[in-house]
């Protein structure tokens, strides 16, 4: 799925669509740590993933921006680390002039000011004043691939980002989960204006029905009954 039309799908959705949508599917997806949220609210990006190790120096992120396609998100492994700002409105001015839609980093960020007004799409920890004062040797998968959390993201996966935090996928399963979350977030927002209108969620899902149910088989679940009636929450 091109970078342009994984955004484009993107756009109307929501990371707990994406969720949900993999749910349904049985598809493995990996969640960024507690923590990692957007430098500015309201934003959000959807690409494939660009992965950079970070060792204390930005010239690594610079060359990945060297065969960066655009429409990537530049995926930054910097160990989770609180006590360095590892990248800020320098690296993220170039990122945006080489046509990347966002930047994730798996630590902290600096220059804050100068980044809001940027408006490029970066989540990360936070913030810390300091750079990076430390050089640490690089390894072989720098530009390969990036430790995030207890997962690694690697080019074959794409991002999924918003104020409620960042999901990763393969790419190959990207145009599937994007349908299927497409398709929840129509029906919820049909049981959303029923309830506007005065036909309660409880009324749609047939609640009642569902609690008579289980009071004569307490094995009864709520899922199981949201298949029955093809509910959209949960199921």
């Amino acid at each position: 799925m091109k970078a342009e039309s994984l955004s484009r799908a993107f756009a109307e959705l929501s990371t707990p669509l994406i969720a949900d949508a993999a749910l349904r599917l049985k598809i493995p997806l990996r969640i960024a740590p507690p923590g990692i949220r957007p430098v500015t609210t309201n934003q959000c990006l959807a690409g494939p993933a660009l992965p950079v190790r970070h060792f204390g120096s930005v010239d690594v992120f610079l060359e990945a921006m060297e065969s960066a396609q655009t429409g990537e998100v530049l995926v930054i492994d910097n160990g989770g680390r609180l006590d360095e700002g590892c990248i800020g409105d320098l690296t993220a001015l170039e990122a945006e002039s080489c046509g990347l839609v966002g930047i994730i980093v798996w630590g902290a960020h600096r220059d804050t000011p100068e980044l809001r007004q940027i408006r490029l799409p970066i989540f990360s920890y936070g913030m810390c004043p300091s750079g990076p004062q430390r050089l640490d040797p690089r390894d072989s998968l720098a530009l390969r691939s990036a430790n995030f959390g207890n997962f690694v993201v690697e080019t074959s996966d794409v991002v999924f980002a918003d104020d409620d935090g960042c999901l990763f996928a393969g790419a190959e399963r990207a145009e599937e989960i994007l349908r299927v979350a497409h398709e929840i977030w129509q029906r919820e927002r049909h049981q959303a204006q029923a309830i506007k209108s005065g036909r309660s969620l409880r009324e749609q899902l047939e609640f009642a029905r569902y609690l008579k149910k289980r009071a004569t088989d307490p094995s009864y679940t709520f899922r199981e009954h949201l298949r029955k009636i093809s509910g959209a929450i949960e199921e």
